[in-house]
C-alpha cells in the first residue's frame, strides 16, 4: 500500500500530479496508467480522483498547461537587457525553440493534430499578447540599429523558430538558434566585408 500523501490543498495536489504526469506523457503518451502517475507522484491511485474526475481530465490539464504562455513570458522578461542584440535574440530563440520542440513532441506522442484549442478563452489571447509584447520589448533599445520595426523582428524570429523546429518542415532536423538569429538579423547574402566559409 502506498504511503499516505502529504496534506496539500486541492490546487497544490493538482499541480503536483500534473508535474509528475508530464514526463510520463512524453514516455507513454495516452497509454500512461493512473498507477504509473500515482507512483511518480508518490501517492495512492485514489488520490488522483480526488482532484481529477478521470485520467483524461488530468492528461488534458497537463497538455493545456504545456501550451500556456505564462512561464515563457516570465522567462523572456528575465532575459538580461545588458546583453548585445545578437545574444538577446539567441536567448529568446533558445527559449522559444525549447518550448516549441517540447510541445511538438508532446503533440506527436499523444496523436494530436495540434495544440489544444480553448474557444473563447480571452486569458490565452491576452497571455499570447504578453508574450509578443515581452519579446518586442527586448529589441526596443536597439531600434536605431534595426532596419525594420522590433515587432517585425520578433515575428520573423517566431516564424523561423517554429518552422525550423518542426520535423515535418525540416526533414527531421532542427535549425540551430545561431542560424535562425543570423538569418533574421543579417540575412543569407554574404556582406562585402565577410570572408567565404
Amino acid at each position: 500500500m502506498a504511503p499516505r500523501a502529504a496534506a496539500m490543498s486541492p490546487e497544490e495536489r493538482r499541480a503536483a500530479l500534473m508535474e509528475a504526469t508530464l514526463p510520463l506523457l512524453y514516455e507513454h503518451g495516452r497509454n500512461v496508467t493512473t498507477r504509473l502517475i500515482a507512483e511518480a507522484a508518490g501517492v495512492a491511485e485514489g488520490t488522483i480522483f480526488r482532484v481529477f474526475s478521470s485520467k483524461d481530465e488530468l492528461v488534458d490539464a497537463v497538455v493545456a498547461k504545456v501550451f500556456e504562455p505564462g512561464r515563457l513570458v516570465e522567462d523572456i522578461a528575465a532575459i538580461d537587457r545588458d546583453l548585445p542584440l545578437r545574444d538577446i535574440a539567441l536567448v529568446l530563440v533558445r527559449l522559444m525553440q525549447e518550448r516549441m520542440t517540447g510541445g511538438i513532441l508532446l503533440i506527436r506522442k499523444l496523436g494530436l493534430d495540434g495544440p489544444p484549442e480553448i474557444p473563447g478563452d480571452p486569458g490565452r489571447a491576452r497571455a499570447m499578447q504578453r508574450l509578443v509584447d515581452a519579446s518586442v520589448d527586448l529589441f526596443e533599445p536597439f531600434r536605431d540599429d534595426l532596419r525594420i520595426p522590433a515587432a517585425d523582428v520578433v515575428l520573423l524570429l517566431r516564424l523561423l523558430t517554429f518552422s525550423g523546429s518542426h520535423p515535418k518542415f525540416t526533414g527531421g532536423g532542427v535549425l540551430t538558434p545561431d542560424l535562425i538569429v543570423d538569418t533574421v538579423l543579417y540575412g543569407a547574402v554574404r556582406r562585402d566585408d565577410e570572408e567565404s566559409p
